[in-house]
């Protein structure tokens, strides 16, 4: 048995559905419910089955797919139930299905794995291979997509005010990136680093559409969940690296409160201390540093934050001064003294944090 080491990963916050709530939305309502009642259930366990052993439905091929060096992806259909994993409906090396939600997941655990292999050489999130699974059609309406540490789940959107979570593909790697902390700087879920640990997911979430897409730094248009908001609310997106706060401005959602600077860090006891809000200062960092490197944002500031987040140097309670300078250490490690480094500080002086 393995530990339990990942919290329950959301891509929506907790305060947003908090508020939808508030004003009686039945999707906010159950999506509520059902997140309170995921995550009291794994503070009730202390250890997870190893790959493969989670629960019947599992496809057996773990072991088979880790030994090839091409890890398997397994997608499950919950059929509206709040059951996992749900029924396997499409595994690795097989053909579409009539389900596009099944297929936008495959793809985008896929989009995932090629971000990871083909840029950075690393075997799925664990490093090792590990196979990915995902569930679909999870509950009815069910307003979020999160990552347990074992599989990603999928909520279809309750319709009015979010879509099917499967139509963004960097929501899907955002959740997938939480693997990737989980197997290495496995950072803590509050505080600053909690924040870092949701930052880090929205970075390489963007990496990966941005990747997927061929798009250039400059042209990327910077969003976490880009087309996850039904017609008629007033939102591009959930988050936005480029400009946290302006990400949406509704009457029922509230007003974006993410701040892109420690000018204006929220300190604040809900959402485990600010993760899913002050996130937006080392996003900003990771953008503008992005933009002024040039080119594909994988290859040199991805590069450094991937060397950051998966090097030695890196502790669970790190804050963002500490992740800072393990930005510009592999900036050094990497491209030597010069300009690229000299680039990492000046984006980390520009939210206000001087390294």
């Amino acid at each position: 048995m393995t530990q339990l080491t990942a919290p329950l990963c959301t891509i929506v916050p907790p305060y947003l559905l908090d508020r939808l709530a508030g004003l009686g939305h039945e999707g906010a309502l159950r999506s509520r419910r059902l997140d309170a009642a995921l995550r009291a259930a794994r503070a009730a366990r202390t250890t997870l089955p190893p790959p493969g052993e989670e629960q019947a439905g599992g496809t057996g091929d773990d072991a088979g797919a880790r030994a090839s060096g091409r890890p398997g992806r397994t997608i499950a259909d919950a059929e509206h139930t709040e059951q996992l994993p749900g029924r396997p409906v499409r595994t690795e090396g097989g053909p579409p299905t009539t389900d596009q939600a099944v297929n936008r997941a495959y793809d985008g655990l896929g989009a995932t794995l090629a971000l990871l292999l083909e840029v950075y050489g690393r075997r799925s999130v664990d490093g090792a291979g590990l196979p990915l699974h995902a569930t679909v059609h999870y509950g009815t309406g069910y307003d979020n997509a999160f990552w347990d540490g074992r599989r990603m789940v999928f909520g279809d959107g309750d319709g009015t005010v979010f879509t099917d979570f499967t139509g963004c593909p960097d929501v899907i790697g955002h959740e997938l990136a939480h693997g990737l902390v989980q197997y290495s700087a496995k950072l803590r879920y509050h505080g600053q680093s909690g924040a870092l640990n949701e930052s880090v997911a929205d970075v390489f979430g963007t990496l990966v559409k941005q990747y997927a897409l061929g798009q250039q730094a400059e042209d990327a248009d910077w969003l976490i969940g880009a087309g996850l908001f039904a017609p008629g609310v007033r939102a591009v997106a959930l988050r936005s690296l480029k400009a946290p706060g302006t990400a949406y401005d509704d009457p029922r959602l509230g007003r974006d409160p993410q701040p892109g600077s420690m000018d204006d860090y929220v300190r604040t006891q809900e959402d485990e201390g600010g993760v899913h809000i002050n996130s937006g200062i080392p996003n900003r960092a990771f953008q503008l540093l992005a933009v002024e490197l040039g080119g594909a944002a994988w290859e040199r500031a991805g590069r450094i934050w991937y060397d950051a987040v998966t090097g030695p140097g890196l502790h669970p309670d790190a804050d963002f001064a500490d992740f800072a300078r393990a930005t510009l250490a592999a900036a050094r490690a990497r491209f030597g003294e010069g300009p690229v480094p000299e680039a990492v500080a000046g984006a980390w002086k520009r939210v206000g944090l001087a390294v």
